[in-house]
């Protein structure tokens, strides 16, 4: 069997994506290889089908010369089929399948040998639409390599400080685009590849994911200047205030913000820490009219409880 990888595309919104190796249990799909048994619905090209399963499921089937001479209705060849992608969603799959159209294959396996690397290597839990905008970028930063033309990323240093593994994703993939396809990208490729992976991660959209490393760096700034202290990078302290504004940003743009349930302790802050509750007012309005939405008292509250920590460790 040619078999190599079985990309399940389970739920789109909840993000429970995974790329599962062949030889293992599939209970992503509950079949083995040698169960699938499918019949070719359209040709997107040389190397890619559009095909149903036993149970009338879509699939796109991806392997070196599997839709060469090959006609709707026939049997999928097997033994040529390398990877599969099953994609409930009928618009991301029409999506996917317009993109393979006119994309070379090995360009399509760099992509999703990156995206397994980030889920097995890092244990990143993805949203599915990874495998159409990471492959989409990629394709489209070739093409700007070809063309001499170098696209600066103004956020790169906030990227690479805020979202270290995600940055060490982009690297990667710099690496094996290099490697693989012959194109050296600058490492400003690396931070807009980690950003298509912080998009991912948060389930929103790649608009959203471009305001976070700024949002988060005038956040920082508001500390400094309102509570009038140098923060440490290097502390553990800092580093959960920063994991909690990530949360925080996930919330914002994901509209799962926490409600006002806790009014007793945030009036027990404001009281007991005036200055850190005001600098998370401040930081509050920030966002608000940055993000357009509005935080709760409670999230105003646990705000003040991590710039307390923070804070803390400078003084």
């Amino acid at each position: 069997m040619g078999f190599g990888f079985f990309v399940c595309f389970t739920d789109i919104f909840a993000g429970t994506a995974r790329a599962c190796p062949l030889d293992a249990p599939h209970d992503c799909m509950g079949l083995t290889p040698e169960e699938i048994d499918m019949i070719v619905e359209k040709v997107i090209n040389n190397n890619i089908v559009s095909a149903f399963d036993e149970a009338g499921k879509e699939v796109v089937a991806m392997g070196r010369g599997l839709g060469f001479g090959v006609k709707p209705g026939m049997k999928v060849n097997e033994d040529k089929v390398e990877k599969i992608f099953r994609i409930p969603g009928q618009s991301l799959a029409d999506q996917f399948k317009d993109l393979l159209a006119n994309m070379p294959l090995e360009q399509v396996k760099v992509s999703n040998d990156i995206i397994s690397y980030a889920k097995n290597r890092i244990k990143l839990k993805l949203n599915p639409s990874i495998y159409v905008t990471l492959t989409d970028h990629i394709n489209f930063a070739i093409a700007r390599y070809e063309e001499h033309i170098k696209l600066e990323n103004a956020l790169l240093l906030e990227i690479r400080k805020f979202y270290p593994e995600e940055f060490g994703i982009g690297k990667y993939a710099v690496e094996l685009i290099r490697k693989r396809l012959g194109a050296d990208l600058p490492e400003d490729e690396a931070g807009f590849i980690a950003l298509h992976f912080v998009n991912a991660e948060y389930g929103t959209d790649i608009k959203d994911a471009l305001h976070f490393p700024d949002l988060l760096k005038g956040v920082l700034e508001i500390v400094v200047r309102e509570l009038g202290v140098e923060l440490d990078e290097g502390t553990l302290h800092y580093e959960r205030f920063i994991t909690h504004m990530k949360f925080l940003l996930q919330r914002i743009y994901r509209k799962e913000l926490l409600p006002n349930e806790e009014d007793e302790l945030a009036e027990m802050m404001r009281v007991k820490y005036p200055r850190e509750y005001a600098c998370s007012r401040k930081i509050a309005e920030y966002i608000e009219k940055t993000a357009d939405c509005r935080l709760s008292g409670e999230e105003v509250m646990y705000l003040a409880i991590h710039i307390r920590r923070v804070t803390m460790a400078e003084e």
